[in-house]
């Protein structure tokens, strides 16, 4: 069974997660809240119900160009997309990329993603992301390699 620190733990993560993240990943994470408590003995569940320990709120999230849900499914199935993005100077290109991480910041998300346009690992801001398009293509490396370089080259250590 879960210690008390983990249930608050866990239930800040998921509220987290309900407040900031895209729409179905906030509904997954209230969903997944609601699964925890149904198991927890009544005690516990009174104590997360009662937890003192809050999401504040945050300056308000940029809009995402695209449904996350479609980058999401590419990178758990290690499938290519194509997309459509609009740098910060509002320069459009059309990229291929094999995308491997999606990072939830407080004002934005970002797709990290290896682009066959340039032959290296880039940052696309969800905003700026004007189309996407899953492919069938899997891309030719594992995406736990393409994170473990990409850690690397940016000093992250794995957890």
């Amino acid at each position: 069974m879960f210690a008390e620190e983990e249930i608050e733990a866990l239930a800040l993560g998921i509220r987290w997660v309900a407040d900031r993240a895209d729409g179905a990943l906030g509904a997954a994470a209230q969903n997944a809240l609601a699964k925890i408590a149904a198991v927890l003995p009544p005690d516990l569940r009174d104590r997360m119900d009662a937890s003192a320990l809050l999401v504040g709120p945050g300056e308000p999230i940029v809009g995402d160009g695209v449904d996350l849900a479609v980058v999401r499914r590419a990178i758990r199935g290690e499938r290519k997309l194509s997309i459509a993005y609009c740098d910060r100077d509002g320069a459009a290109s059309e990229r291929i990329v094999w995308p491997f991480a999606l990072g939830f910041f407080d004002r934005l998300r970002v797709m990290v993603a290896w682009c066959e346009l340039r032959g290296a690992i880039r940052h696309f801001r969800a905003d700026r992301i004007v189309s996407v398009t899953a492919l069938e293509a899997r891309y030719p490396r594992r995406r736990q390699a393409l994170l473990k370089e990409w850690r690397e080259a940016e000093g992250i250590p794995a957890r």
